[in-house]
């Protein structure tokens, strides 16, 4: 689960901030001033979501320090304020939104800078991270436990993501690992215990999408 630490001093729009990501997956706390910021650039946050205009310091300095660090910053900014979005991109801020915002773009825009922060092991498919460096799982944070085979499954379509694997094609794919022996039928137990561990709904699979009649896809 991602950490996000919200910089802003507005309470309704932190309240609102705060149980919108929270129930889009995010662990996210918040400040309200520079000082506060910055006394918490070290607490091993995912992401910097900044006001740019504080009622105590300002967003830049708090994303220059940030930047030092290594750490992504998205600027949340006044509507139209074209000098201050300048001046956040060329402090290395990585992203932008003007308010009022669309919730779900915001976390689209926070999606995709926390995805260029991966190292490049990780893997995310929806609420699932898969570290290949060490063959670790999490769903939602916490790891789970996968069989050689449902690893190795899981894998493959991690490698042909958006391609359509027929069933023959992940047979091969799967076909000795450890020893065991896969056909048609177990195939099919296997993705079957695979759902259940990463999908949240395993009759209406939201990674490992059925293709009718022709084989799996994920996305």
């Amino acid at each position: 689960m991602s950490r996000i630490l919200l910089v802003e001093d507005d309470r309704s729009i932190i309240d609102s901030l705060k149980a919108f990501l929270t129930e889009e997956g995010f662990d996210v706390d918040s400040v309200s001033t520079q000082f506060e910021a910055e006394n918490r650039l070290d607490e091993g946050f995912d992401l910097f979501l900044l006001d740019i205009s504080l009622s105590q310091g300002n967003g830049f300095n708090i994303c220059a320090k940030a930047k030092e660090k290594g750490l992504p910053v998205i600027f949340l900014t006044a509507s139209g304020d074209e000098g201050s979005v300048v001046r956040g991109l060329d402090m290395g801020a990585d992203d932008y939104i003007a308010k009022p915002f669309r919730p779900r773009e915001l976390v689209s825009r926070i999606r995709n800078v926390l995805r260029r922060y991966q190292p490049a092991s990780l893997v995310t498919a929806g609420n699932v991270t898969v570290d290949t460096d060490k063959a670790q799982v999490k769903k939602n944070g916490e790891e789970i436990s996968l069989s050689a085979l449902e690893y190795r499954l899981l894998t493959v379509f991690i490698n042909n993501r958006g391609l359509l694997l027929t069933r023959n094609k992940l047979l091969e794919d799967i076909w000795d690992i450890g020893g065991d022996f896969v056909n048609d039928n177990t195939l099919t137990v296997y993705i079957k215990r695979l759902r259940e561990k990463i999908e949240d709904d395993p009759q209406d699979p939201q990674i490992i999408k059925t293709v009718r009649g022709l084989g799996y896809r994920m996305d």
